[in-house]
């Protein structure tokens, strides 16, 4: 069940949030084989003060996408997950590739509570061992 935590400067965030949400939604949806339907993000724009990075190195289009899933899914699929989050968000949005980090963190199953019952004792309409 990936879960997507997305942040940044709220003047710049809220204008694409559509596009950035539809974008994120088929990259995990194509690189997990992932109900499309099943979307879950959550969108924390920030007022400038409360968002803190290296100006140096990041513009003010600086954008973070944190996803949250089951563990059991291969290398090869978090990496297609990245690329393919990299490929759309920049697509549709124009944000530049030093402006957009992608982190993925995984628990196990029992780490979850879904819809009242325990994440590994839940019978899930999808694959997690993709």
């Amino acid at each position: 069940m990936p879960q997507a935590k997305i942040y940044g400067i709220r003047e710049r965030l809220v204008p694409i949030r559509d596009v950035l949400s539809e974008a994120v939604n088929d990259a995990i949806s194509d690189a997990f084989k992932f109900p499309k339907e099943r979307r879950l993000q959550r969108f924390f724009p920030m007022e400038r003060d409360d968002f803190v990075y290296p100006a140096h190195e990041r513009s003010d289009r600086y954008t973070i996408i944190e996803i949250s899933t089951f563990e059991g899914r291969s290398v090869a699929t978090l990496k297609e997950l990245v690329r393919q989050i990299y490929e759309r968000v920049i697509a549709a949005t124009g944000i530049d590739r030093r402006d957009l980090d992608v982190i993925i963190t995984q628990q196990p199953k029992h780490a979850w509570g879904l819809m009242g019952d325990h994440g590994d004792e839940s019978k899930l309409s999808y694959k997690v061992e993709v």
